[in-house]
């Protein structure tokens, strides 16, 4: 059945290719291959108007600004501009065995922050060498002068710790940094305690402020005397100094007689021998004659 078919197909075939070669032949030309569907493509490349940046109000610029684009040591394309450089040699260093000594002052206050010129922290044992705060009871009596003082010393005692601490971790010790801040703590308290004294000084000034305000023997407007005592203040003031100046010289007078008279008397007593002074004999002692 498939032999019959394709010898059925075999006619039409061959009288296909007869017309072919007869149309071929009438015409003189050979045949063309079949034409493949038509695409539709630009007359113009259209690369170049895509790269082309896109521009906008306010863009900016695309210019290269670079003078030096482009250069390269190794394509030995140089340098744009020249090099100053000169032949002369350069200056040599000075040995440090000949460099001058440089002169420090010995009483400079940053030695301060040392506890001594030969070594830049103390030892464990020296900062447990201390005593205690000072309480805000002893301090009530200081006066000004002596706190300010006091102060000024804990801050230096502040910053040498500081100084001891910084060094012994710079250096990696590992040790003394208990006994430091024991130590910073006392002098801490001790700041505390001269703050509190002057907070309580300042609100004792404002309540003699306010009395001194209502005192009328006290004028605080700058202009006259600060204080202007009453007549009769001064009165009882100036009698009670005479009565004491009376007082005391009649004190003086009985005083002076006093001692006259213990004088009198130890000249009208006879002066007794000294058992030192009597020669030692063989003798018995006998009675030394009376003066």
């Amino acid at each position: 059945m498939a032999s019959a078919a394709a010898a059925a197909l075999r006619p039409s075939m061959s009288m296909g290719a007869a017309a072919l070669g007869r149309l071929s032949s009438s015409t003189g030309t050979p045949l063309l291959r079949p034409l493949l569907p038509l695409t539709q493509t630009a007359s113009l490349s259209t690369s170049v108007a895509l790269l082309k940046r896109h521009t906008y109000p306010g863009a900016r610029s695309n210019k290269d600004a670079n003078k030096k684009r482009g250069q390269s040591a190794l394509r030995r394309s140089g340098t744009r501009w020249r090099l100053s450089t000169t032949d002369e040699p350069l200056p040599q260093p000075v040995p440090r065995d000949q460099l001058p000594q440089i002169e420090t002052d010995p009483d400079h206050g940053l030695w301060d922050f040392f506890p001594s010129r030969e070594t830049v922290a103390n030892t464990p044992e020296e900062d447990a060498k201390h005593g205690r705060s000072w309480s805000v009871e002893e301090l009530r009596g200081k006066s000004w002068d002596d706190l300010h003082r006091l102060w000024w010393v804990c801050v230096k005692e502040r910053n040498r710790i500081a100084t001891g601490n910084w060094e012994r971790k710079k250096s990696g010790l590992g040790f003394g940094d208990a006994e430091a801040t024991e130590r910073d703590h006392e002098v801490r308290a001790t700041m505390r305690a001269i703050k509190h004294t002057l907070t309580e000084r300042f609100y004792l000034w404002e309540d003699a402020v306010k009395v001194a305000e209502t005192d009328p023997e006290v004028d605080l407007s700058g202009t006259g005397p600060p204080f202007t005592p009453k007549t009769y203040l001064e009165d009882v003031e100036e009698g009670a100094e005479g009565a004491e100046g009376a007082e005391g010289k009649a004190e003086e007078g009985q005083a002076a007689e006093a001692v006259q008279e213990t004088t009198e008397q130890k000249a009208e007593e006879p002066a007794a021998a000294d058992p030192a002074t009597i020669p030692a004999t063989s003798k018995a002692p006998t009675e030394a004659p009376r003066l």
